[in-house]
C-alpha cells in the first residue's frame, strides 16, 4: 500500500471529535485508492493507509 502523499492530503476531524481536547483522529478523502488517517495531537507522525473498504470496515465496527 502507499504512503500516503501528506502535501496534497487535505485532512479533516472527525464530527465526533468536539469537545475532546485535541485528542480526535483526522481523515483525508482526498487520495484517490486510500484512506490515511492520522493523530491529531502528531500531524508530523505516521499516519495509517486504510483501502476505501477496509475504512469502511473499520468505522462500521466502531458504530
Amino acid at each position: 500500500m502507499n504512503r500516503p502523499d501528506r502535501a496534497s492530503a487535505k485532512w479533516r476531524k472527525s464530527s465526533y471529535s468536539g469537545g475532546n481536547e485535541g485528542q480526535c483522529l483526522e481523515v483525508a478523502d482526498n487520495i484517490p485508492g486510500i484512506v490515511p488517517v492520522r493523530d491529531s495531537k502528531n500531524p508530523t507522525g505516521p499516519a495509517l493507509a486504510f483501502t476505501p473498504a477496509a475504512w469502511v470496515a473499520f468505522t462500521a465496527a466502531l458504530r
